[in-house]
């Protein structure tokens, strides 16, 4: 990590620039990354459900602007101290895909064909799925993810979802994303690099620089998802591992034609066929892992698609 990235990521939580606006946290306090290693021992997890702080942005800044302030309260899931449970629930692959991919140009059109830099050039600090769906997924990263691991999330924002302690018990968590605003928000990473995988579907990596590699609903955007794929492979060392989430949640106008034509079953097998198309990885697991809950028929689902690099 550089000198800069290594600056941003030390005044993250207290001074947050862009070039279109400056974003500052007036409750920096309660951005805490990290838990008290005593609760860290403990089997029980003793932390916040929810995590409340203040973002304010400033425009205009510029000689010829009209400057004005924007303030954001914004509320961050933990996913512990819940009154949910997390079951894993193993769900099999059962689709025969053929050995060359057969998908057509229009299956990875989109109903709103413009720049997805235009999209997302204004900060969004909102879950995008419900809180079920995040805690499940907090959750199973706790379990699955080893400690000391090199950890990326592609498609990142200003929340990764990951359990409180990743930043103290991880090596480096590191992001790409659509929003260089929402990555400096994002207080759990120790470095990312702002990236529109829809142009240049390439990881600005070494090869074999991660151990895991994290996507959060967020494959039904991306318009090269076999080349995306293909750069998680080449990232991975040895052994490690992708973690693909997906829910029912989405942007109906950025999603491709093909997801939207499918139900969550299908899904599955589409992000399945995706990995053997990239090549590279063992054969993939999936599991079913909504959360359980009062009134949970409501929760928004929450599965999960695992490859291992052979």
């Amino acid at each position: 990590m550089s000198a800069s990235d290594s600056s941003r990521s030390n005044s993250r939580a207290k001074f947050i620039k862009g070039s279109a606006a400056i974003i500052t946290t007036a409750a920096s306090s309660t951005f805490a990354t990290g838990i008290d290693p005593a609760c860290a021992a403990s089997k029980a997890i003793k932390n916040p459900r929810y995590i409340d702080g203040e973002f304010q942005m400033r425009f205009g800044d510029g000689p010829d602007g009209n400057p004005r302030m924007r303030g954001i309260l914004t509320r961050r899931f933990t996913g512990d101290s819940t009154p949910f449970k997390f079951p894993v629930r193993p769900v099999s692959l059962v689709k025969e895909w053929p050995e060359k991919a057969p998908f057509k140009k229009e299956d990875f059109f989109r109903a709103d064909q413009q720049d997805d830099g235009s999209f997302y050039a204004i900060p969004r600090l909102v879950y995008h799925i419900d809180e079920p769906a995040v805690s499940s997924l907090t959750q199973y990263y706790r379990n699955n993810i080893p400690k000391k691991s090199d950890v990326l999330d592609i498609c990142s924002s200003w929340v990764s979802h990951y359990p409180l302690e990743f930043p103290k018990v991880m090596k480096r968590i590191s992001a790409t994303g659509m929003n260089s605003l929402e990555l400096r928000a994002n207080d759990q990473l120790t470095d990312f690099t702002p990236k529109n995988m829809n142009i240049e579907p390439k990881l600005p990596y070494e090869d074999a620089s991660f151990d895991v590699v994290t996507c959060v609903v967020s494959i039904d955007y991306l318009i090269s998802p076999i080349e995306v794929l293909k750069e998680v492979n080449r990232v991975l060392r040895p052994g490690g591992k992708v973690i693909i989430s997906q829910s029912n949640r989405c942007f109906p106008s950025k999603a491709i034609a093909m997801w939207l034509k499918m139900n969550d079953r299908q899904h599955l097998e589409l992000i399945n066929g995706y990995l053997q198309y990239a090549g590279g990885f063992l054969p993939r697991r999936a599991f079913d892992i909504t959360a359980d809950g009062p009134d949970s028929v409501n929760f928004n689902p929450m599965f999960i698609v695992e490859a291992v690099k052979g």
